[in-house]
């Protein structure tokens, strides 16, 4: 009996997820996906250790089963892309809003005590003020993000009005090792690593001024940890930044890659994308008071381990 489930676990973020539980002590794990945007490759050398469940979150009787004596569900699933929610929004609501439903559905009547969801930074939309504090009011510019806003909504209904223990993470930019640069939705970082291992030149939507609090998966996966663990009295039905406190640009992190290859390959500009913020910074006071968050990776060292692991798998 596995006391840990994971939805979208053979995803970048979800996969990731599963390997710190296993290192954090977890005997075996249970991995949700459809594999609509992830990969059983992702999961490859911890495969013996994982129960995978080819089940769509939208399948409430499925989850059902899944979730059998499961203590802890961490909710990654999702259609995450800001642009492609805006260019086809049905199958975005049907999975963010519809599936996080069902997930939440499923944990009550099966008797899971914690869910841990990926909420989105990208609820707080454009805002001069910086950085951007789980105080502040959201301003959702696309379909997505008013998706991952409800998401955070449900969870704290849940919990006042069901008992059921939640925990929301607001992630900012997160990057590292299988995050798929194949997809046209692909985060820019995955797509400037294989533009850099190629040769040739990246494009970047705008002007490349616009910044980032880029977080390396490591330390996205420790905050989950610790999410899970920490008192209910505390966190339960809160929501709690899941960024660094830092911010780069885009442009400054191009220039970082190029210097860490020792090569000049100047960058196009194309035109800015849809439902992007312009600057975008997590305030961690709230996550490192109750949450113990303490990011171990600097931008630099967690460009470096990831422009690794994109040559190494080549």
């Amino acid at each position: 009996m596995n006391r840990h489930l994971v939805t979208g676990g053979a995803g970048f973020i979800g996969s990731a997820l599963v390997r710190g539980l296993l290192r954090d002590g977890a005997s075996r794990v249970t991995v949700v996906d459809n594999l609509l945007t992830g990969n059983e490759r992702n999961l490859d050398e911890v495969r013996d250790s994982v129960d995978f469940l080819n089940v769509d979150i939208r399948d409430y009787n499925a989850l059902r089963k899944a979730m059998d004596g499961v203590e802890v569900v961490f909710h990654e699933a999702a259609i995450p892309s800001v642009p492609r929610s805006i260019h086809d929004p049905v199958p975005s609501h049907d999975v963010n809003v519809n599936g996080t439903f069902n997930v939440l559905r499923a944990a009550k009547d099966s008797g899971v005590r914690r869910v841990v969801y990926a909420a989105s930074s990208s609820c707080y939309g454009d805002t001069l003020v910086l950085p951007k504090v789980e105080t502040m009011q959201t301003n959702p510019k696309s379909p997505y993000a008013a998706q991952k806003l409800m998401g955070e909504y449900y969870m704290s209904v849940w919990a006042s009005c069901f008992g059921l223990e939640t925990v929301s993470i607001r992630y900012f930019n997160v990057f590292g090792p299988r995050q798929d640069p194949t997809s046209p939705y692909s985060g820019i970082l995955s797509l400037f690593m294989t533009a850099l291992l190629d040769r040739r030149s990246p494009t970047l939507f705008g002007d490349g001024g616009q910044s980032r609090d880029f977080t390396f998966v490591e330390d996205v996966v420790a905050l989950n940890l610790k999410a899970a663990k920490a008192p209910a009295e505390v966190v339960s039905g809160k929501v709690y930044n899941g960024g660094n406190g830092g911010r780069i640009t885009l442009n400054e992190a191009w220039s970082l890659l190029q210097g860490i290859e020792r090569v000049s390959i100047p960058p196009v500009y194309g035109p800015p994308r849809e439902g992007d913020v312009r600057d975008s910074q997590a305030d961690t006071v709230a996550a490192v008071r109750d949450l113990g968050h303490s990011p171990q990776y600097t931008f630099e060292e967690g460009m470096r381990l990831t422009l690794e692991w994109y040559r190494n798998s080549r």
